[in-house]
């Protein structure tokens, strides 16, 4: 499967006035799947690589509610990055992709919406244990 057929991006609706901006995420509309946990990263410093791992049975949605990052997604076959760069794009990532963020401006928020609990045993947290399961060719 070609990884643009994985991915999404998606941009959520802004319901913003003069009062200010209002951006609302439903699960199983604007996202397609119901919201189990929802965690932030922030504080990293721009040389910082969080996620890589993939999962089994998680997806997520991650979107930069403050300033920008950008995203690594990986099938093991193809590779694209991603820069999350306003509030109202995110990135939905299915299951069996390896994810990494990385490139953290100052100010960055990433939130992060999935569709699971926490489970460690349905991560994959090497790469080359990764490229196994999904028969893949990168290294």
């Amino acid at each position: 499967m070609r990884i643009e057929d994985q991915y999404k991006i998606l941009e959520f609706k802004d319901f913003g006035d003069e009062r200010g901006n209002l951006v609302v995420v439903e699960g199983n509309a604007d996202i397609p799947f119901d919201l189990k946990r929802v965690f932030y990263i922030y504080g990293s410093d721009p040389d910082v690589v969080r996620g890589m791992h993939a999962n089994r049975k998680t997806e997520f949605v991650l979107i930069n509610v403050g300033g920008t990052s950008k995203v690594k997604v990986d099938n093991g076959f193809e590779t694209v990055v991603v820069e999350l760069n306003r509030p109202r794009m995110g990135i939905y990532l299915p299951t069996m992709v390896w994810k990494e963020m990385y490139d953290f401006s100052e100010d960055s928020i990433l939130l992060v919406l999935a569709s699971e609990h926490y489970d460690s045993k349905e991560y994959i947290r090497d790469y080359s244990d990764f490229l196994k399961e999904v028969g893949g060719v990168h290294e």
